[in-house]
């Protein structure tokens, strides 16, 4: 359910309210990164992260902050709008910053604004599915590897495009293929594969997204004794390995019961869902 206020700059506006120009340099040029973000009441979960990642995409993008873009400033925002939307439970947070000059391809000036808006979760926690997705592979449009890969950039066409073909051919999730026709993620999660103790996730050089949950599986699962991976995948390891799960900020984990004629176990997903469940939630 979408909120009723968004902010803008520091600027409570409704919803509905028309505040963006149409030459935003976002809408016009996907010239934006954005944060997807967890929250438990009004505290946003691995902010550290995000924020990280967030000032990170920036530095490549070449965008300046203002000074009201801080970590401390814009999380504290970020609990006076779900206070204000009234939001005590569970959240998801979209941070977007975009390049806010005018200008064609080259922009006249690199100082940023931003943008949070929330909407309500079904789930305080982050709950593993009860049915397994059945999952297919998507190589209409390959996904480049290069500096921006690893982003969540407002450019989203190749993720729409298998959206669309996942809906259209009722799939719960597909995989995406990079530019050598190896897995590098699903539509809007990385991708995980088991074999035994061992957990293998394609690496960054790979051209995923340099996910949150991502990063929080790699350090929990080798907290409570699996042996991590970074690897290139292929289709070949899909139909091999016992599990395969998928994970981003919003959800935690989703584990996969088919690809094709394979079928899967979730053990592996659900201890690590329980243990995930342990960490970073406080009000």
């Amino acid at each position: 359910m979408q909120s009723e206020y968004i902010l803008l700059n520091g600027k409570y506006y409704l919803t509905g309210e028309k505040v963006l120009s149409h030459r935003n340099r976002g809408f016009c040029y996907g010239d934006a990164l954005f944060e997807t973000i967890h929250c438990l009441g009004t505290q946003p979960q691995f902010f550290d992260l995000h924020w990280k990642r967030l000032t990170k995409g920036m530095q490549i993008l070449k965008m300046l902050p203002g000074e009201d873009l801080k970590a401390d400033i814009i999380q504290k925002h970020i609990e006076k709008l779900l206070n204000r939307n009234r939001i005590f439970k569970g959240a998801r947070v979209r941070l977007t910053v975009f390049r806010e000059s005018e200008g064609f391809y080259g922009p006249d000036k690199d100082t940023t604004s931003w943008l949070i808006e929330t909407t309500v979760l079904r789930h305080e926690k982050y709950e593993l599915n009860q049915k397994g997705f059945v999952i297919s592979v998507y190589d209409e449009v390959l996904k480049p590897v290069n500096i921006l890969s690893n982003l969540k950039t407002s450019n989203a066409l190749g993720f729409i495009l298998a959206a669309k073909f996942r809906s259209e051919n009722g799939f719960d999730e597909c995989l995406l293929l990079n530019q050598y026709g190896r897995i590098a993620e699903s539509i809007g999660s990385n991708v995980f594969v088991t074999f035994g103790n061992n957990i293998i996730t394609p690496p960054l050089s790979e051209g995923c997204i340099e996910g949150i949950m991502r990063q929080t599986i790699l350090k929990i699962a080798e907290e409570i004794g699996y042996k991590l991976f970074e690897k290139p995948l292929f289709e070949r390891d899909i139909m091999e390995a016992e599990e395969v799960f998928l994970t981003n900020a919003i959800k935690g984990i989703h584990w996969v019961l088919a690809y094709k004629d394979r079928r899967y176990f979730n053990f592996i997903a659900r201890k690590l869902s329980l243990k995930l469940n342990t960490l970073g939630f406080s009000r």
